[in-house]
């Protein structure tokens, strides 16, 4: 009978390893990976307040005129185009870190707003959405009625 040797490595510790690159290489901002958060354009925070979601968005250069919002069910949708000014062509780069072209970026809000009373502000290249919340998700109060105190 011959004997084979047991090795006792952990069959999964490679995986962890792996896990611990892939989690590193997106983290890296220089790889643009969109959803991960690192690229995504333009740059974007999203907050409730009392009245409901605001969305700001940084498009500086942008004519406002030329930036489209637009909202189907929950998705509200920024779509606009950056045009290249400097006149440098693209192999004329060292470093390129501006984007030029066409963007659309789609975010999901929640189900208790109301999209047909969203507002657009843009003022120093920051776009600033509110979109309020419906009639019936904002807190009401209920008056209490009944008889005298016994």
């Amino acid at each position: 009978m011959a004997l084979i040797r047991f090795d006792a490595v952990d069959p999964f510790s490679n995986l962890v390893s792996l896990q611990r690159e892939l989690e590193r290489f997106i983290r890296n901002p220089a790889f643009s990976l969109g959803p991960s958060g690192y690229g995504a354009y333009p740059p974007i925070n999203i907050f409730e307040d009392q009245d409901g979601t605001v969305i700001i968005a940084e498009v500086p250069g942008l004519d406002p005129a030329k930036i489209e919002v637009s909202g189907q069910g929950r998705t509200l949708t920024l779509r606009g185009t950056r045009k290249r000014e400097d006149g440098t062509t693209s192999s004329g780069y060292h470093r390129r870190e501006r984007r030029f072209g066409e963007f659309s970026r789609s975010i999901q809000l929640a189900d208790d707003l109301d999209m047909s009373k969203a507002t657009a502000q843009y003022e120093a290249g920051v776009l600033t959405l509110k979109v309020p919340k419906a009639e019936a998700a904002k807190p009401r109060q209920i008056a209490v009625n009944g008889g005298g105190a016994s």
